[in-house]
């Protein structure tokens, strides 16, 4: 469903980019080459006729697009993007470096344990 709105939002803003070229301008735009359609409905009729279209063509634009996100389809996975980003990290995490064991890696003595005696000569 999502695709088929994708779709028809590609569709309605190609024919509003026409619609919008057709419409006449200050200068006559593209609307004066068609005098001959203009000489059968009337030229007010004929710039109705495409103002209607634009608007209609714009609402309907915007009822796709707000009506495509509730069909956006969903992530695959339950598992949030921070959850993911731990772990990354952790997999990443330098006492996880391959070809060095864990054991030979040192840990900093925590701040709270006793330090270490040495034994006197």
């Amino acid at each position: 469903m999502y695709t088929l709105l994708v779709i028809l939002v590609v569709i309605a803003s190609v024919f509003m980019c026409l619609i919008v070229l057709i419409q006449e301008s200050k200068g006559g735009g593209l609307a004066s080459g068609f005098a001959s359609g203009n000489q059968v409905m009337g030229v007010r009729k004929t710039t109705d006729v495409i103002e209607k279209l634009t608007w209609g063509l714009a609402l309907a634009m915007v009822l796709f697009s707000v009506a495509s996100v509730y069909f956006i389809p969903s992530a695959a996975s339950d598992a949030s993007v921070m959850e993911d980003i731990a772990i990354e990290q952790q997999a990443t995490a330098p006492t996880n470096l391959p070809g060095i064991p864990a054991a030979e890696v040192q840990e900093a003595p925590a701040a709270d344990a006793p330090a270490a005696e040495t034994p006197a000569q």
